[in-house]
């Protein structure tokens, strides 16, 4: 005899679009800054046909500079001002789908997530090299930051050169900075250097470098993000469950953890 008890029926897949939408809430609740875009810096180009919503930068470069805390609990990086034309990086930067939790980025870089939905081969969003981003107030500061050798200033400027696509730049403030950091941010220098790996297009090789890393929040979300877009979601589902569960839920990056652990889960 047919019944209509569906509580044997299969589960269905998270809701990815609901995911992306809580994560975006959460930056647009928090948008009390002093540091907004203007009118004209607001316009939205359409890289894609999926929700778009506008930055602010001041919250941009709190999520930006929020993984420190993860290396060193007592930084307060945070309310560090952002660096100049770090309003520019906001409003011209590419849409990101795979995006490491390291200095500089941001969730919002993501934008749109259709490629997300709808992508069944999830390696061919990795990012790919761009031309970099007029910056000149930036790479000024940047130069000076990295005279001073003040830590984590260094990786301040580092993350902010690699945002804007100055990649060889950034490689060689990384080479400079090996030999002299010290050693309590080693492991935050470790993370900046495999997420500019994983921006110049070397994703195997910074897989690499975190799975080499002392295992702590960030390393275990860019595990999970790079295994989820090199095609390993078993991996990728794994790590991405240590990141979230210990990311706190009013952090947008809690929130993009979800989303990738979702589609982890639909791609396994």
């Amino acid at each position: 005899m047919k019944t209509n008890d569906h509580s044997m029926a299969a589960p269905t897949h998270p809701n990815v679009s609901e995911l992306f939408h809580q994560y975006l809430q959460c930056q647009l609740g928090g948008q009390k800054a002093d540091l907004s875009s203007s009118a004209e810096q607001q316009e939205v180009l359409p890289y894609d046909a999926g929700p778009v919503q506008l930055v602010d930068p001041l919250l941009a470069w709190r999520e930006a500079t929020a993984v420190l805390a993860h290396f060193h609990a007592e930084d307060k990086s945070a309310a560090v001002a952002p660096p100049p034309d770090w309003q520019t990086l906001v409003t011209a930067y590419e849409p990101t789908l795979a995006m490491p939790f390291c200095v500089g980025n941001f969730p919002q870089m993501m934008r749109t997530f259709q490629s997300l939905l709808h992508g069944t081969d999830l390696t061919h969003l990795r990012p790919s090299i761009a031309r970099s981003i007029p910056a000149p107030g930036l790479l000024e500061w940047a130069a000076q930051t990295i005279n001073k050798k003040r830590y984590p200033d260094v990786l301040f400027a580092l993350g902010s050169l690699r945002v804007a696509k100055h990649l060889d730049r950034a490689a060689e403030v990384l080479q400079t900075c090996r030999s002299r950091v010290p050693a309590k941010w080693q492991p935050a220098l470790a993370n900046e250097e495999a997420a500019l790996a994983w921006h110049s297009g070397k994703a195997s090789d910074a897989l690499a470098l975190w799975q080499c890393q002392t295992e702590n929040v960030p390393v275990h979300f860019n595990r999970g993000m790079a295994a989820l877009f090199l095609g390993q979601a078993r991996l990728a589902h794994a790590s991405l469950s240590l990141a979230v569960d210990q990311l706190p839920e009013e952090s947008a990056w809690h929130h993009l953890g979800r989303l990738y652990l979702a589609v982890a889960e639909m791609q396994g």
